[in-house]
């Protein structure tokens, strides 16, 4: 980091040799302005703001008291050091109380005059470097923050009468607009079947990592969420004065670019659908489920579709009952409610039929979305065994009737509301812990945090997480963490700092740290041994 100095005296031989007998660029500090008396150097001040000024206190027209007076009420962030050939006590004890580093007395000693300085630019870094660190730190914060209030909107969490503002902006989430994209792993349910634990979370991270680097490539401020494996939701902040036809023409373009990116970063085939009609973050999950929706339509290797706004829903020709009845159990589905889901499959078998009397053809792929929606939110609960999933795929590879559809839906159902029922209350909590550390493992983590989510004390959640998961909460996410980690060095030519970024360490050396300590050797070395051994 190159600091700024000034210096100023009204001897013309002294200034000369400030500039020229100290080693500045040795001690990586740039010489900006030289001045010979006070109110020059309080105009240049103004001027360059320096971080460093070198000051006679003798001067003509402004004398060096006056000038650091003056100086110190523009409240520039400044260190003084004071040259004097005064020996006074008085002068010094002035100078001190006016916030001055230090005091040198001519003759200068310019061994003297290195070490203070060397000593001050050390100080004045370090207090650079903290507050860049503390700035970093609260835009983190600030970025976490807004983000989870995005994904509770996206949830239907969000209502009006919840405030969150936007520093940089000046004003509430909730006076801006925003453009919604969805991104979908074509057969992702069936395609991830092969894939362990660890392979699907990292194929996962690499995807999120891969779609967040090309939002904000495409300017503007995006933010990428994950509500479940294999599909991602990018909300773009916008403005909400140009016509239809601007907003869809920036769509189209925004989702080839996103196609094209990903198309070079993932060998998986991916759909993406927009939706480009502004909307505020009260209407987020509404349009959320749009989106869901054209990916009926849609969906297919590489495909893009762009909604036409408030009329997408138009071109499903269904019933909004048929959604709201798989909005219900989809749901319940989560809570295990058996009452709301018996009603909800009655409701559901209700709006099929009217659907099939009225001629409308949705219903059989409402239906098929439906069963793949519940095959992924079962597997994410472990509620369901790969085999059972397997049939379930074979007998869709067949033309099926929209009867066996609905029949194979009521069984899964069935089956796993007795499997929800016949586990325990904490290992239920336990799956939907293991579910919210998988969901923000890149993110902040604590304990108070996942106990508040379960609705648990602390010691109650932290005696189930170890008897359920063998280990404690912080060795149970470093360990998935790690193995993230080593994943991404395998596979991917991110430097250290990038995948310690995407593991959840915001600083290199403490991920260094602890991935030697889990590792045996440090994140190059690992990256190293095992290409050599390849």
């Amino acid at each position: 980091m190159k600091l700024k100095v000034m210096l100023v005296d009204d001897e013309l031989p002294i200034l000369h040799n400030l500039k020229a007998v100290l080693p500045w660029e040795d001690m990586r500090v740039e010489v900006i302005a030289l001045a010979r008396n006070g109110k020059e150097a309080l105009d240049r001040f103004r001027e360059l703001t320096p971080d460093l000024v070198l000051c006679d206190i003798r001067m003509p027209v402004m004398d060096g008291m006056a000038f650091l007076s003056e100086a110190r009420k523009d409240n520039v962030e400044c260190d003084f050091l004071m040259l004097t050939g005064y020996q006074e006590f008085d002068y010094a004890k002035e100078a001190l109380q006016r916030g001055v580093r230090d005091y040198i007395l001519k003759p200068i000693d310019y061994d003297q005059l290195e070490q203070s300085v060397r000593q001050v630019c050390e100080q004045i870094r370090t207090r650079k470097l903290d507050r860049m660190q503390e700035i970093e730190r609260w835009g983190r914060m600030a970025s976490m923050a807004y983000e989870k209030q995005l994904y509770h909107a996206l949830l239907g969490f969000h209502t009006e009468s919840d405030s969150f503002w936007l520093p940089e902006h000046g004003e509430s989430l909730d006076r801006l607009w925003y453009s919604l994209y969805l991104a979908d792993v074509d057969q992702y349910a069936q395609l991830s079947l092969q894939w362990s634990d660890q392979e699907r979370r990292s194929r996962n991270a690499e995807m999120t990592e891969a779609l967040q680097h090309l939002a904000a490539a495409g300017g503007g401020s995006a933010a990428v969420m994950q509500l479940r494996e294999g599909e991602w939701c990018i909300i773009e902040q916008r403005a909400r004065g140009a016509n239809w036809r601007t907003r869809q023409d920036h769509a189209n373009e925004r989702l080839q670019q996103l196609r094209d990116g990903m198309r070079e970063r993932m060998k998986l085939p991916v759909s993406f659908v927009a939706y480009p009609e502004g909307v505020r973050i009260t209407e987020m999950e509404s349009a959320y489920k749009k989106l869901q929706r054209m990916l009926l339509q849609s969906a297919g290797s590489w495909k893009l579709a762009c909604a036409r706004g408030k009329a997408s829903d138009a071109g499903l020709r269904e019933d909004p009952s048929l959604w709201r009845a798989v909005d219900v159990i989809v749901s319940r589905m989560r809570k295990l409610d058996q009452s709301a889901m018996s009603e909800a499959l009655a409701d559901l078998k209700h709006c099929v039929s009217k659907e099939q009397e009225q001629e409308f053809y949705c219903a059989e792929k409402v239906l098929h979305y439906l069963l793949l929606h519940l095959l992924r939110e079962l597997r994410e609960m472990n509620m369901i065994v790969p085999q059972d999933e397997e049939k379930i795929w074979r007998k869709l590879q067949h033309s099926i009737s929209v009867k066996n559809v609905m029949e194979m839906i009521i069984e899964l159902v069935d089956n796993a509301m007795e499997k929800g029922f016949s586990k325990k209350t904490g290992e239920m909590l336990m799956l939907a812990a293991k579910d919210y550390i998988h969901k923000r493992l890149s993110g902040d983590l604590g304990v108070e945090e996942l106990a508040n989510y379960l609705g648990i004390s602390i010691s109650y959640f932290s005696l189930l997480f170890k008897s359920h998961f063998g280990e404690t909460f912080v060795e149970h996410v470093t360990r998935l963490r790690m193995e993230m980690a080593q994943s991404l060095l395998l596979t991917t030519d991110k430097t250290v700092t990038e995948i310690g970024s995407a593991s959840g360490y915001s600083e290199r050396r403490y991920f260094t740290k602890v991935f030697q300590k889990f590792a045996g050797m440090t994140p190059s070395e690992y990256r190293e041994h095992h290409q050599a051994e390849r």
